[in-house]
């Protein structure tokens, strides 16, 4: 079995479940606080995108740093950053702080970042035929988080005498038991090394040469456009259940059956991924969040957001996979420091477009705009990708 071989992953998959445990809190409730302390309704979901831009911040920086220092040691940090930051939130919520609850947010991007590297350690030193297994054993880990963390929000949230105070406590001893879990991981678990153009101004042609190439752009392209318009349809759920009356329990039910859908297909997407290839796989994924927005089109009631919520998360785990192992067959070891960064800063930056443009789109042109906007990205995508069809994927014979 892969697990016994490669024990490192079920530790990345509980820590994965740890941190989507406190990304679930978040997604349930922060735009929902957001909107309870912002000065004017439209800036509801500027906390989420600050998340994002605490993400981009830190993923350059991060990954320098566990080239030097290995990716236990990062992750571990990254964890901690999710204890400091769920204590300010925490703060912020009680004493009704709009500004520290978004610095508490550039917090938690932080550890968000750390999380984001999880599946590309488990790429590392994995056999090129299991690459998709290996980053499905790591996102499988959501499941856990998906069944227990709608109930702890619900709980945790009303914890304390300040209603939600009580869910960012609860995200901090969350992080908190992630980092002493990532404590387990070998201290031999190093990330890839760049090679000696990763310095001076010769990081930046080959990160343009790794750009010009089409594998590793339609990898990056796969993975931004699934996270983006997962990111904005997931951010504005709860914003428009609330409008269209519904209560917290059924919108947060709703996001726990999303989260399902984000990790359930891992059990088995990332065999299928080896079997047929990435790119048959993302195009699957592509179609799920078609399907997705077509049913959130049909009505506001309770069974399409649950439906549509559903196919959003299991589109955005086909395109997530499809992308990481796409881009892991495109590059070299020595060019993947350069390369994950490069994933990972296009995910996040499609992620805090599309975060604030929730909060604009959801109090001005409604629930019904956003859901045609996807349509539109999708369709932009696949004209995309149709001119890429016939690119090959390995860059050289070497690659791994």
């Amino acid at each position: 079995m892969l697990v016994r071989r490669h024990p490192q992953l079920l530790t990345l998959s509980i820590a994965q479940a740890l941190y989507w445990s406190c990304s679930i809190i978040g997604i349930a409730l922060t735009a929902l606080v957001g909107q309870r302390l912002a000065p004017w309704p439209v800036l509801a979901t500027v906390p989420l995108t600050l998340l994002v831009a605490g993400n981009l911040l830190a993923i350059g920086r991060l990954s320098r740093w566990m080239q030097r220092h290995g990716r236990a040691r990062g992750l571990q940090y990254g964890a901690l950053m999710g204890v400091a930051a769920g204590l300010l939130a925490a703060w912020a919520v009680y004493i009704g702080s709009f500004a520290l609850f978004c610095a508490a947010m550039v917090l938690l991007g932080c550890y968000q970042a750390s999380a984001g590297f999880y599946r590309f350690a488990a790429l590392d030193g994995m056999e090129p035929q299991h690459k998709g297994s290996a980053a499905a054993w790591v996102l499988a880990g959501g499941i856990a988080a998906a069944v227990l963390a709608p109930s702890l929000a619900i709980h945790a949230s009303g914890a304390l005498s300040t209603p939600m105070a009580g869910a960012y406590v609860a995200i901090a001893a969350l992080a908190l038991l992630a980092c002493a879990l990532l404590q387990r991981l070998p201290a031999s678990l190093k990330a890839p090394m760049a090679g000696a153009s990763s310095t001076g101004s010769n990081a930046i042609v080959s990160r343009r040469q790794l750009w010009q190439r089409p594998a590793i752009r339609q990898a990056i392209m796969l993975s931004a456009c699934g996270h983006g318009l997962m990111i904005l349809v997931m951010n504005a759920t709860p914003l428009a259940m609330h409008g269209a009356g519904h209560s917290l329990a059924n919108s947060t039910h709703v996001i726990q059956w999303h989260v399902l859908g984000m990790f359930v297909p891992s059990l088995v997407a990332g065999k299928a991924v080896d079997r047929f290839g990435a790119r048959r796989i993302a195009w699957l994924g592509a179609a799920m969040l078609a399907i997705s927005a077509a049913v959130a089109l049909t009505g506001q009631a309770f069974f399409p957001f649950l439906v549509s919520s559903l196919l959003l998360g299991a589109g955005w785990n086909l395109m997530i996979l499809a992308g990481t192992t796409l881009l892991s067959q495109a590059c070299t070891p020595q060019e993947a420091p350069q390369a994950q960064p490069l994933m990972e800063w296009a995910n996040n930056g499609s992620a805090a477009a599309m975060s604030f443009s929730c909060g604009v789109l959801i109090q001005t042109l409604g629930w019904s705009a956003i859901n045609a906007v996807m349509l539109l990205v999708l369709t932009a995508l696949a004209c995309a990708l149709l001119r890429q069809a016939r690119q090959p994927v390995l860059a050289r014979p070497s690659a791994d």
